[in-house]
């Protein structure tokens, strides 16, 4: 129904952006929502999921991750929230990889996906998911106090589905990486740890 939405990015929260256009603001949940800054101007590609009780927007950087999304959806038990979280990796390289070469214990490391899942994305997937290998990074950093970013970065993997116990070692870890300094860093650095 929707290809993208262009506005300003009003809000930034953990689970989501709000993107105001036209006087409109729409609640666009994303994987890396620190990637955005308020008041910034950004194009969005979404995706509308409908269920009973709610109606969902889902927001991608770019055109691929709207469709690697998309491929990760026709997968038996994936949904919406799993698919996010495996694209918030931003690692389509190592997915399609371990799709590739059979890795379930890879494929296990996103939350809300098992062993029965990740053999039936390996079923499914094979072979399919070349091209989206070849995304692009431009992420725009955020600019926040350290322990703010880091925070931010610890609740952004919680709304990702990750277990407090696991966000919690992934806090002692990157709180050992003095170089990083933004919440899209964190991030990116955090969900590393928990793919390894």
């Amino acid at each position: 129904m929707y290809e993208y939405i262009q506005g300003e990015v009003t809000f930034v929260s953990p689970k989501h952006i709000v993107l105001e256009t036209n006087g409109i603001g729409y609640q666009i949940q994303v994987g890396q929502p620190f990637q955005y800054r308020e008041a910034q101007t950004a194009l969005v590609y979404v995706y509308l999921v409908v269920r009973e009780d709610t109606q969902v927007l889902y927001g991608f950087r770019d055109l691929a991750e709207k469709q690697l999304f998309l491929r990760l959806l026709s997968v038996t038990g994936i949904g919406p929230k799993s698919a996010l979280a495996i694209i918030a990796a931003q690692d389509p390289t190592g997915l399609v990889r371990a799709i590739e070469q059979n890795d379930v214990k890879y494929l296990t490391r996103f939350p809300g996906v098992g062993k029965k899942t990740a053999q039936q994305m390996i079923l499914d997937l094979q072979g399919k998911l070349i091209a989206a290998a070849e995304k692009s990074d431009t992420a725009a950093p955020e600019t926040a106090g350290t322990q703010q970013a880091l925070g931010e970065a610890l609740e952004a993997l919680k709304a990702l589905g990750y277990s407090a116990r696991e966000v919690e070692q992934v806090a002692r870890q990157l709180e050992k990486h003095p170089e990083l300094q933004t919440t899209d860093e964190f991030l990116r650095v955090g969900l590393k740890v928990l793919l390894k």
